[in-house]
């Protein structure tokens, strides 16, 4: 996969999550994850489905200690423990910037339609992506704590 085709999404995270939490991310190097490596880097995650002529999925997951931070900004309210609020919080955050990534990737000719937001908090959980590809992983630095994205595409080049 082109690393122009993750641009879009490396800039849709950074634009939602610095409009809803008011802080910079700043990505790491993206990664392709070993074939077969579903595990989540977080400790709560969201997953979105993309549909179309071509089809894939995007990921975002939080260490506890991060997410309760960007809640705190995002709610201006002190949290202990993910909660209900939190988890829909994370799944808003993912169709948001799916809706941002859909933008950029049909610039690029590819043409999505997004299904519904997945989140999961479960120890130790998989994030189970809609597409077989490889997973290309981007780590995020923010004055919060760290966070990480994920992008899985089967892209029909013509």
């Amino acid at each position: 996969m082109k690393i122009e085709y993750i641009d879009p999404f490396i800039s849709a995270i950074k634009k939602v999550i610095g409009t809803m939490a008011f802080v910079d991310s700043i990505p790491g190097n993206p990664f392709i994850k070993k074939a077969n490596d579903f595990s989540s880097p977080g400790d709560i995650s969201a997953v979105i489905e993309l549909i179309g002529k071509n089809k894939g999925s995007l990921a975002i997951s939080f260490p506890k200690n991060s997410v309760l931070l960007i809640a705190k900004q995002v709610f201006e309210e002190e949290y202990k423990e993910i909660n209900e609020e939190i988890l829909d919080m994370v799944g808003e955050f993912i169709n948001m910037i799916s809706g941002e990534t859909r933008k950029g990737l049909a610039k690029l000719g590819f043409h999505f339609s997004a299904g519904i937001p997945v989140t999961m908090q479960e120890k130790n959980h998989e994030i189970r992506h809609f597409a077989s590809s490889r997973i290309v992983s981007v780590p995020f630095q923010t004055r919060f704590g760290d966070y990480y994205a994920e992008a899985c595409f089967e892209l029909n080049i013509t």
